[in-house]
This record gives C-alpha cells, sequence and structure tokens, in this order.
C-alpha cells in the first residue's frame, strides 16, 4: 500500500510488528497499543524510533504519559462511515500537543482527504496506486476554511476581519 507523506509516495522506514510478533533487533517498529501497554519498559529501552497503532476505540489519552517517546502514531479508519479516528487526531494534535508523524491507515478515501490533513495527520496509507496525485488533488480542492483546526489554516472569518 503506497504511503503518502508531503504529497509524495515514499517508502515505509517503519517496521509493523504484531501483538506476539519477535521485535526486529534494529531499525523503527511499529506496536499495537496493546503491546506498548504490556512492553512499554522494554520498548522504551530499544534504541530505535518507536510506534504505536492505536484502533479507533482506544482512547488517546492511555497514550498521553508516552507522546515524547513516539515518533509515529498510526490511527485506523475500519470503515467509510466511522471518523472517531479524526477525534483521536485532532485530541493528540490539539490538546496533548503531539508532533510526531500522525498516519491514517485503512479506509483512506480520496474525499476525505483534506479532512484529515485539517485535524492533524500528516501520512496517509493509501489503497489506490494514482496516490500522489489523488492527494493533491484533495488537498488543494478547498482554498477557504471555516473553522479552526490542528492545520492552523485562517478561517474566512478572520480573513474577511483582516481585509
Amino acid at each position: 500500500m503506497p504511503l503518502l507523506k508531503n504529497g509524495e509516495v515514499i517508502s515505509d522506514p517503519w517496521q509493523h510488528v504484531g501483538g506476539t510478533d519477535a521485535l526486529p533487533p534494529e531499525g523503527p517498529v511499529v506496536v499495537p497499543f496493546e503491546r506498548w501497554k504490556g512492553e512499554r519498559e522494554v520498548l522504551r529501552a530499544r534504541n530505535t524510533p518507536i510506534g504505536v497503532r492505536l484502533a479507533n476505540a482506544q482512547p488517546v489519552a492511555d497514550l498521553a504519559a508516552d507522546l515524547e517517546r513516539l515518533e509515529l502514531i498510526v490511527l485506523e479508519f475500519p470503515k467509510f462511515i466511522d471518523g472517531r479516528a479524526y477525534t483521536q487526531a485532532r485530541l493528540l494534535r490539539e490538546r496533548y500537543g503531539y508532533r510526531g508523524e500522525l498516519r491514517a491507515t485503512g479506509n483512506v478515501l480520496r474525499d476525505q482527504l483534506q479532512f484529515m490533513q485539517r485535524c492533524g495527520f500528516d501520512a496517509f496509507e493509501i489503497a489506490d496506486s494514482r496516490a500522489a496525485a489523488i492527494w493533491r488533488a484533495a488537498v488543494n480542492e478547498i482554498e477557504v476554511v471555516y473553522q479552526p483546526a490542528a492545520d492552523d489554516r485562517v478561517p474566512a472569518m478572520r480573513l474577511r476581519r483582516s481585509a
């Protein structure tokens, strides 16, 4: 699955490890949230970047104390009608001040890309092989926004006042 970051398809340097898989001796790893909770000290002792995969039903508050150690958080979109990962992303960026990579995975659709970016996502796993072209079209489709969000774009009302 192509990985998009900054509008370009990149190779994924992260190794995704399951709940019971052996950890690779080196390199950045992404583990499920449950594994992070159970093996936090072992994972923190590694001298490699650590990422956590968080299901959309799991509370981001449980990661708050560990955010400075996590370089990647992967949030899941299991189906089109389930948008809880949007809320997770905004909480991570706005309430908890997370500055690492925030990746959307699962049912990531073109129509949602700009909204995902506004909520704080900066990397996207997209199943379509034309991912980069789709991303560029989607994020440039709407020029004026009406609400403040994690992307710090200036809303229309403030633009009007400053004009």
